[in-house]
């Protein structure tokens, strides 16, 4: 009978102590487009709650939506989203985060991939978020792009840059570009693209007016790359990101982020919120970690060759 009791209290013990694990949790994911720098976030995200033992099926219910870059129907999700009442919403890139956080006051969100926090309204600061919002920011090393940039393309004095003024993560990183570039001698040429159909456009504007083209985190940009890419090749006019993800892609090199990394180390925020925590006493974090991706492929078509200088301390070479 004692041998029963004990093994009967043992059983409750671990019962009671078991962590919210046992319970099924629902995280809400969404993103104003779908293309790779974005979908590998995603991916980090699920990668690191399931690290802690979170496993879609078992005890995690995962949502996924796109805006398929409308930022109406971010508005759309968000409030859908914080209809059905999930544990996290976990907004990828700018535009989304800002619908999500307009949409709910009560429900933790873990932004991801938004370039500048503070200036999207999203949270008070990076220390102290408040409310119910915390998360990670992407902001690129642009000084350290425009360095590569000149490494590469050393006769280079304009540089083109194609952004959608609609963007604010845009908007923020072209001003830190104009800044990076006059410090270096550099001119920086704008070129508008509103939606995804006017990217190619916009890059054919720059032919003749720079002598490289630079693209930011530019969600309506990164999504219709393939057009600018041609004008590059096409003109001989190199082009660059912000992204790593592009360069597998096609652009020339960049200095930046693994994008499933930022997506896990955005996912142990969300662990730590599904255990209780809350998000606006976690400081906003910025994206650790930078990879140095080249495309000898993509430089050759644009007319420019990599230096060995920079080919030695590439982390991931591709396009061979």
């Amino acid at each position: 009978m004692w041998k029963s009791r004990a093994v009967l209290a043992a059983m409750m013990g671990v019962a009671l102590s078991a962590p919210a694990l046992a319970q099924t949790k629902t995280v809400a994911i969404t993103a104003i487009v779908e293309h790779p720098a974005l979908d590998a976030t995603r991916d980090g995200v699920i990668d690191a709650l399931k690290a802690a033992g979170f496993t879609p099926g078992e005890n995690l219910k995962v949502e996924y939506q796109s805006a398929q870059g409308n930022p109406a129907t971010a508005a759309q999700i968000a409030r859908q989203f914080v209809g059905a009442r999930p544990d996290v919403i976990v907004p990828i890139s700018t535009p989304s985060a800002q619908a999500v956080v307009a949409a709910t006051r009560d429900i933790p969100v873990v932004f991801t991939a938004v370039t500048d926090p503070v200036s999207a309204q999203l949270v008070r600061s990076m220390d102290k978020p408040g409310a119910n919002v915390t998360g990670v920011s992407d902001m690129a090393p642009v000084g350290e792009h425009v360095a590569l940039i000149q490494e590469i393309v050393p006769g280079a004095k304009r540089l083109g840059v194609v952004f959608n003024p609609g963007e604010p993560n845009s908007v923020a990183m072209v001003n830190v570009l104009k800044e990076e570039a006059a410090k270096r001698g550099l001119t920086v040429v704008n070129a508008a693209a509103n939606k995804s159909a006017d990217v190619q456009t916009a890059a054919r504007s720059l032919v003749g007016k720079a002598d490289a083209i630079y693209v930011p985190l530019d969600n309506t940009v990164v999504s219709a790359l393939e057009g600018l890419l041609a004008v590059g090749a096409q003109a001989k006019l190199p082009v660059f990101s912000a992204d790593t993800d592009s360069v597998v892609r096609g652009t020339v090199a960049s200095l930046g982020f693994d994008y499933r990394q930022v997506g896990r180390q955005t996912g142990e925020v969300v662990v730590r919120v599904l255990k209780g925590e809350k998000p606006g006493d976690l400081p906003a974090t910025y994206a650790r970690g930078t990879d140095l991706f080249i495309n000898p492929k993509a430089a050759a078509a644009m007319g420019v060759t990599i230096p060995d200088a920079v080919a030695k301390r590439a982390t991931k070479t591709v396009g061979q």
